[in-house]
């Protein structure tokens, strides 16, 4: 009989992927970390600083910037953890802590871009009432972007952590619950069933949402004039944007983790395992700070304000520190010519 209480530790076999060249993927990764924290930090910084922007849709993408630092959070310091440990192993606990997160993350920033889409169809379509309709559902809707995932998903990975598991080997660089079910002993035909239903329930809403929203969009822009149109794209552009990367990021992972792709070298494997976890937290900052016109002006002034009071402070320490150098050289002249004046009377008394 199987000791079902022996698994306390989870073996990540993918790092082995990684020993020749520990010290490059180590660098890569903590710039891509301190990258996504310091943009999404910035982006949070503006958002929440700046009075103007107090608006429901940049509310919406202040969360989805948060969400990306819980997400990459959730991989990359234990990833750079591991990459500095001879061993590859991780605690059960911490595992199962490390699902939870990932695949909430997953759940809320396809939950958040939903929302994102339902605030540019009533911005396009109902622009009068914009502002009194997502003020009084703003609120509503963030709490749901995050509760609902929660939630829902904590009811889920009940029956995964109801599992008795008898192996302990990972074939990834960090767990994932279809991942962590393959390792149970006993029957999982009940969990899996409750894991498709559940992945429905979790894109399905969400892109009825999203295609909802923009099937209004494209038939009002169609109605509307030459300029009208374009601002409905532009408005709308960094979302699609949004939308279409973390859907790739998404399928790039179902297609790298449920089909065979051994013709693949290591490298690729895992750039399509780590899209969606990485990319999605890193681009959007970038493509949210460059293409609303608002924010990029914010940015802009934030950090010209910042520049000036450098060369600003630069230049007065400059002036005084030559200021104190003049002063000091009048002072030694003054002092000099006093000395040779003393000493002139001085002879002239002596004569």
């Amino acid at each position: 009989m199987k000791n079902f209480s022996a698994v306390t530790y989870i073996h990540l076999s993918d790092y082995y992927g990684m020993e020749d060249q520990k010290p490059v993927y180590f660098c890569m990764f903590l710039i891509i970390y301190i990258t996504i924290v310091a943009e999404n930090i910035v982006l949070i910084g503006v958002v929440y600083f700046e009075k103007t922007l107090h608006d429901p849709m940049f509310l919406l993408l202040s969360n989805l910037a948060v969400n990306g630092l819980y997400g990459s959070t959730a991989l990359l310091p234990a990833l750079l953890s591991n990459l500095v440990s001879d061993s590859y192993e991780i605690s059960l606990a911490f595992c199962q802590i490390q699902i939870y997160v990932v695949h909430t993350y997953a759940v809320t920033e396809f939950t958040i871009l939903a929302a994102m889409s339902y605030d540019r169809y009533v911005a396009i379509c109902y622009p009068l009432l914009y502002h009194t309709i997502m003020s009084q559902r703003v609120v509503k809707i963030i709490v749901f972007t995050w509760i609902y995932p929660m939630l829902a998903f904590l009811i889920v990975f009940i029956f995964t952590l109801r599992l008795r598991l008898c192996e302990r080997t990972i074939d990834k660089v960090y767990c994932m619950n279809y991942l962590l079910v393959k390792l149970a002993c006993t029957d999982t035909a009940i969990v899996n069933i409750v894991g498709l239903v559940s992945a429905a329930l979790f894109v399905i809403p969400q892109l009825i949402m999203i295609f909802y929203s923009y099937a209004h969009i494209l038939r009002i822009c169609v109605l509307s004039f030459r300029e009208s149109k374009l601002k409905a794209l532009r408005t709308c552009t960094p979302h699609l944007f949004a939308v279409t990367n973390y859907s790739i990021g998404c399928l790039f992972e179902i297609a790298q983790s449920r089909f065979k792709m051994s013709h693949l070298s290591y490298q690729s494997k895992l750039f399509l395992s780590l899209y969606f976890l990485i990319f999605p937290p890193i681009l959007n900052p970038t493509i949210y700070g460059l293409s609303i016109q608002v924010i990029r002006a914010k940015l802009v002034k934030l950090f010209s304000r910042k520049s000036w009071h450098v060369t600003h402070n630069v230049a007065e320490r400059s002036v005084v520190m030559v200021h104190s150098k003049c002063v000091l050289h009048v002072a030694v002249k003054t002092e000099a010519s006093g000395n040779k004046l003393h000493t002139n009377i001085l002879s002239f008394h002596v004569a």
